[in-house]
């Protein structure tokens, strides 16, 4: 069984190509692949150390696929690989035009926060934002390779993502 610290990065440990366009389905399909080797069950009659490696591998191996799945982390994992920190804690500066879209979506969201349609409405319009920002990411990593970029989508992208959350939200309390 083959050591976590020994792979260079996520990507290398499940043996995909590094991108933020990622074939999702070959993610799923190496990390059962790997889990099946590391399950911890599969090696209960294993030395202490055989043990204790497993468990290691199959902690690395849930950390990794649950930041490769979500294009967010996927996205700042990348950037990070490339040297390039997000700043989420610290940086929060936006364009004028994307804060002035935040706030009137949030005004839509209290305004019409009874009326189901008009929710689902909005609901559409933000998601159409957040597959836009996708398309410009990829297009930012893959493409580009411009990680500056990337993260300043990203922070973006986590201000969306939060909202869709709470107009979710919203939506499933009128259902």
């Amino acid at each position: 069984m083959a050591n976590p610290s020994a792979s260079n990065n996520y990507f290398d440990f499940f043996g995909l190509q590094q991108q933020f366009d990622l074939d999702l389905s070959a993610l799923d399909q190496a990390y059962l692949a790997i889990q099946k080797e590391v399950h911890p069950d599969r090696h209960a009659r294993g030395s202490d150390s055989e043990q204790r490696i497993a468990m290691q591998m199959a902690t690395y191996a849930n950390a990794a696929f649950q930041t490769l799945k979500n294009p967010i982390q996927r996205g700042l994992y990348i950037c990070q690989l490339h040297g390039v920190d997000a700043n989420l804690e610290t940086n929060t500066a936006m364009p004028a035009a994307f804060l002035m879209k935040q706030m009137e979506w949030r005004e839509s969201l209290e305004e019409q926060e009874d009326d189901l349609m008009a929710l689902e409405a909005l609901s559409e319009e933000v998601e159409g934002s957040k597959a836009e920002t996708i398309i410009e990411l990829t297009q930012a990593i893959d493409g580009a390779k411009n990680y500056e970029r990337a993260a300043e989508l990203l922070r973006g992208l986590l201000f969306v993502d939060k909202f869709a959350q709470e107009l979710d939200d919203a939506i499933a309390s009128l259902v």
